[in-house]
């Protein structure tokens, strides 16, 4: 599935099952509610914490899923096409970054 079906999907599903997007600060509290399932999964799963035993260790791909979903809605919601955003996002990283990486001694 390319960003732009992912984007179409999801405002289809939207318009369909859910109503109509909540309003962009609620998705931004949202967001930030994923991000926070995300990071106590990666952090139970490789970190120093242990899953409690009502959570799910393979819950992972479920919460990054999650968190591509509400950034998705920001995105609709926004106008913002993902697709375009990505690639400028990579060539912006790349002019910038190309050689920085390359040349770090602490990732050697």
């Amino acid at each position: 599935m390319t960003l732009e079906e992912a984007q179409k999907r999801v405002d289809d599903w939207i318009r369909t099952y859910g109503v109509r997007y909540f309003s962009e600060l609620t998705n931004m509290a949202v967001l930030t509610e994923e991000v926070g399932e995300l990071a106590r999964v990666m952090s139970r799963r490789f970190g120093d914490q242990s899953f409690k035993k009502d959570e799910n260790p393979d819950a992972l791909a479920d919460e990054l899923a999650d968190v591509m979903w509400v950034l998705i809605c920001i995105a609709n919601q926004t106008g913002v096409d993902l697709t375009e955003a990505f690639e400028a996002n990579l060539r912006k990283k790349t002019e910038r970054d190309k050689n920085r990486h390359l040349n770090n001694e602490k990732l050697k």
